[in-house]
Order: structure tokens, then C-alpha cells, then sequence
């Protein structure tokens, strides 16, 4: 399916408007030529993803993928998404932003009101309105029900946000920011035995609003983006950017954390197409010993075959949790195929940079062969956007009827 695989569309149900955008996007991809080098490698070494790159997306209506044609999006639904993000990965060149915009895009389709979406919606499918997402802090990371920026009701329907916010991503090239705040502190829900979940809400706010102070994080793992640590100090927000109503932002989040899964998915198995290609050219080009080249050994050989084959499952996996989405399956089996396509994905995704290094040999820390710089981002898929260790915890509670273990 992707570069480098043997999969073929054959291997799974397709419309013709998800085959019409694997045309489109391996058309784009192909007529790039050798300029796909240049663009890992501002990517990579630059640590700047290109605009080139994010315009061709909007052209091709992957930003609009998620919003209804009556929005002016291209209403290619989660699935035709994923199908392009695979491939754009398979060449090391996923999109984080997009990835993110998936998730903003998703909150407003579900909790924004009718004048919300029509202001929002088409500006975000047309590249005008970049979004970014704020909801780790420095002391509530995988619980995030435990986050404290305060957003406090002032009158005259505005409220004054404070508070700090941690590893946000791309705020530098954001118009926006989804952030996530507390309209009631998780100690008065605690005390008033009140669902963990309440008290929770989504406001949209301006990477330039006043009083917002950004600091850049020296990270790395995230593809051509910066992280950020974020100060609110009395950051003024109308409720006319408030998504969802008051103190229950939690049932709008929630909806839009599985597609955060699902795209991710995509990037890893798009990213084992990258090593596995590399790897095999390698492999069968480089000799050792004798005449024959190292692909021919069998422990070169079965390490590779058998990535290939997880592959294919996390990619059936992956196609499978959008294709529920899409259908508008229930919550706990898109949750379930979400979990289970992103811990599969990103477990083999960095199994497979791993092998790709080995497979090299010495080369594989030589910066010229493009492995050592993507080691991160692969490890990165399996602690970003929720650790596996937290999505065995799910499919231990929730598949299996295990008691909770936290």
C-alpha cells in the first residue's frame, strides 16, 4: 500500500473517493521527485516542516478532511485523512499540525455552535486558521483531569485564564490555540464528589493574545516543530470561544482524542514503509562476505519479513478504527480499534527504525543515511499523544473485564 510495501488496495474495502486520494496524494508525492530529500532534511536538520508542504496538504483537502462540504471542507472523513498521512510518512514527511488541526476540527464539529462551525470550520479547511492544542502542564500529563489553569468567570461573558501549560506543540506557527482549562478546580469537583471529568473547558485563544508568554522547549521527536512551555497571566477570553459549554469540555475532548489516535497510527505505519525501504535497499546492495550481499542472510532477512507482516496488521488496525469513526460506531469500539491500532503502530514503527540501524551497521549513525535523526520521532509514537503502558491499561479494563489498575 504504501512505498515500499507489498500491500495493494485490494486489501481492504476502499470508495472511489478514498482510491481518488491515494491517486492524488502519490501523484503529488511521486512529482516531487528527489525534492523529498531536501524536505526530510529541513525537516530533520532544520527542525522547520515546510510550508510547501502543508499548502499541498490544504490543496489536496486534507484539512478539511473531518468538516462537511456545507462547512467547506472536502468531507473525505477520517479514513481518506489517515490514507494520505500514511503515505506522506512513508517518506519521513508527516505533518503534526495536521494532525492536530484533526483534533481542534473534531472538538468544533462536536461541541462548537452553528455560528462556531460556520466561523471556524472553513477557515481551518482553507489553511487560514492554524491550530494548535494546550492541555498538558507541568504537573497533570497522562491525568489530565488533575490540570489546573484556572479560567475564571469575570462577567459580561468573558473570562481571565492563568495558569502554566507544557510540551504544546507549534504554537510558533499556530494562529490559534485549543486550550483546556478548569472553570471549577479539580479540588472543589474532588470535594463535591463530582465526576473527575467536570469542570473542564475548551477555549480557542489566540497564539498572540495578550498576556500569554511562550518559551521555547529544547525537545525533540516531534517532525519540524517546536514544543512550548505557555503562561496565561490574566489572558482574556469571550465566551464566544468557549467550545462547548461550561465545566463539561470533557464530553467534547473525549470525541476528539480517538481520530488524535487514529492519525497517529497512520504516521507509524507510514514511517515502517520509510525503514523498511531503506533497509532493503540496503540490505541488498551491501556486501561482506564473499559476493553475496548481507540481504541474503536469513538474520538479516527474517527480522525485516517480520516487520513486514506487523505492519500489515497495525495498517488493518489503523484502517479499521477510521473506518468505524467514520460510520459513527460506537465510542467504546472506536476507542477500542484507536488503542489498539496506535500501540500496535508505534510499537512496530520504532521496532522498525531500531532494525533499520542494525541493518546498516555502522552507516546507520551516519546522519547521510536519514535513520539516526528519525529514531526519535519513532520513539516518540509510543509515549505521544498517550502512552502505551495507558493504552494496555484500557484494553486490560475495558476489553478484557480486568479489574482497573490505577
Amino acid at each position: 500500500m504504501g512505498a515500499g510495501s507489498t500491500a495493494t488496495v485490494n486489501g481492504f474495502s476502499f470508495a472511489e473517493e478514498h482510491l481518488a486520494v491515494i491517486e492524488s496524494v502519490e501523484g503529488y508525492l511521486n512529482g516531487l521527485g528527489d525534492r523529498k530529500e531536501s524536505l526530510l532534511r529541513q525537516i530533520s536538520d532544520d527542525n522547520a516542516y515546510p510550508d510547501e508542504l502543508s499548502e499541498a496538504m490544504v490543496k489536496l483537502g486534507l484539512y478539511g478532511a473531518l468538516i462537511p462540504e456545507e462547512f467547506g471542507g472536502s468531507g473525505l472523513g477520517l479514513f481518506g485523512m489517515v490514507l494520505a498521512m500514511e503515505r506522506f510518512a512513508a517518506w519521513g514527511l508527516s505533518n503534526t499540525m495536521a494532525l492536530l488541526t484533526t483534533m481542534d476540527t473534531m472538538a468544533i464539529l462536536r461541541g462548537g455552535t452553528e455560528e462556531q462551525k460556520r466561523t471556524w470550520l472553513p477557515k481551518i479547511a482553507e489553511g487560514k486558521a492554524k491550530m494548535a492544542f494546550a492541555i498538558t502542564e507541568p504537573d497533570a500529563g497522562t491525568n489530565s483531569f488533575k490540570i489546573a489553569l484556572d479560567a475564571k468567570p469575570i462577567g459580561e461573558g468573558r473570562y481571565l485564564l492563568n495558569g502554566t501549560k507544557a510540551w504544546i506543540t507549534g504554537v510558533n506557527r499556530a494562529d490559534y490555540l485549543l486550550v483546556v482549562a478548569r472553570t471549577t478546580s479539580y479540588r472543589r469537583v474532588t470535594e463535591a464528589k463530582l465526576p473527575k471529568s467536570f469542570g473542564m473547558s475548551l477555549f480557542l485563544v489566540g497564539t498572540g493574545a495578550a498576556g500569554l508568554t511562550k518559551n521555547q522547549m529544547d525537545t525533540v521527536g516531534i517532525e519540524g516543530y517546536q514544543q512550548f512551555q505557555l503562561f496565561f497571566e490574566n489572558v482574556e477570553v469571550d465566551d464566544t470561544m468557549r467550545i462547548g459549554e461550561e465545566d463539561l469540555g470533557a464530553q467534547v475532548l473525549f470525541e476528539a482524542l480517538n481520530p488524535e489516535r487514529i492519525v497517529a497510527a497512520s504516521f507509524s505505519v507510514g514511517l515502517i514503509d520509510y525503514f523498511l525501504r531503506k533497509s532493503v535497499s540496503y540490505a541488498t546492495q551491501r556486501v561482506v562476505f564473499k559476493d553475496s550481499p548481507i540481504g541474503s542472510y536469513q538474520a538479516v532477512q527474517h527480522p525485516l519479513a517480520k516487520l513486514r507482516i506487523q505492519q500489515e496488521a497495525a495498517r488493518l488496525l489503523t484502517y479499521q478504527a477510521a473506518h468505524a469513526f467514520d460510520n459513527h460506531a460506537p465510542g467504546q469500539v472506536v476507542g477500542t480499534y484507536a488503542n489498539m491500532a496506535k500501540y500496535l503502530a508505534s510499537e512496530v514503527g520504532f521496532e522498525a527504525a531500531d532494525r533499520a540501524i542494525q541493518t546498516h551497521g555502522g552507516n546507520g549513525f551516519v546522519k547521510d543515511y536519514g535513520l539516526i535523526q528519525m529514531l526519535a520521532p519513532a520513539r516518540l509514537s509510543k509515549t505521544a499523544p498517550i502512552n502505551n503502558e495507558m493504552i494496555l491499561n484500557f484494553i486490560a479494563e475495558h476489553e478484557l473485564g480486568l479489574p482497573r489498575s490505577y
